[in-house]
């Protein structure tokens, strides 16, 4: 009996032993994980990179580490990493049909670092979402939206779908229709709307000068089309400055029933 419970307590001690130095490391080991993803983010040599590859890079770094701790963890439990490869191997099928969807969006995130069609910080329009990216990480990408709330795309739908990148480009155009009543004068509302935009500082002329013609109507009304180009960080004062000043504008000269009819 004596012996029995020799056996049982010097099993407790290493059993116990192994478990405490299996806690031991998982506390270290997310400590040190810590500090490398901490001198990553903080590095100059990430700093000089991409926003995106930026983020992308400390996901995976994230992702790699930890699955090297777990191996670690495992390894000392004494648990056969051959029995682990053995019983992934079996399960294999199911495995992959789970990871099905994972591996498409880790794909799309390769993809969107090799090609790049937005990056930190661009306005975008895509998968149904609209707003400024945040964050590519390996399998996600982080859009927040105007009214500040956070969406997560996965990457396999983003490169799988068409993407607007309203930011990508110096310059944007300006395109608002307005309507006024048909028996007005078209050439006289065609020189009040080109006085508005040209007294705008943050119009420009070039491409293209701006533009204002009579664009379509009804039995009761005319329909102008103006355009403008501007600096795209310009894009949005522009947009609300011409609505108001023209309609502004051709109230003051009389010109009956201004509206904006259709936003572009």
């Amino acid at each position: 009996m004596d012996a029995l419970f020799t056996s049982l307590a010097n099993l407790a001690t290493s059993v116990g032993s192994t478990i405490l130095l299996a806690i031991l490391v998982f506390i270290i080991g997310r400590i040190v994980i810590g500090a490398i993803l901490k001198f990553l983010t903080n590095s100059k040599l990430l700093g000089h990179v991409d926003g995106a590859v930026r983020t992308f890079t400390i996901s995976f770094a994230r992702i790699s580490l930890y699955l090297l701790l777990a191996i670690s963890i495992i390894g000392i439990l004494g648990v056969p990493m051959a029995s682990i490869v053995a019983a992934l191997a079996s399960a294999g099928v199911a495995i992959g049909l789970a990871l099905q969807g994972a591996l498409s969006n880790l794909a799309g995130g390769i993809m969107l670092m090799i090609f790049k069609p937005f990056k930190l910080g661009d306005y975008v329009d895509a998968s149904g979402v609209s707003g400024v990216v945040k964050e590519i990480t390996m399998f996600y990408t982080v859009i927040m939206t105007l009214d500040n709330k956070r969406i997560t795309v996965p990457n396999g739908n983003l490169m799988n779908t068409n993407i607007v990148d309203y930011s990508s480009e110096q310059l944007r155009r300006v395109d608002l229709d307005f309507a006024c009543a048909k028996s007005e004068d078209p050439a006289k509302v065609q020189e009040i709307m080109l006085n508005v935009m040209n007294g705008n500082a943050k119009v420009l002329k070039s491409p293209d000068a701006p533009f204002a013609r009579v664009s379509g109507g009804t039995n009761e009304a005319m329909t102008f089309t103006v355009r403008a180009w501007c600096n795209n960080a310009d894009y949005w004062d522009v947009y609300f400055d011409l609505t108001q000043g023209i309609i502004e504008a051709l109230g003051a000269a009389g010109v009956q029933a201004p509206a904006v009819r259709v936003i572009k």
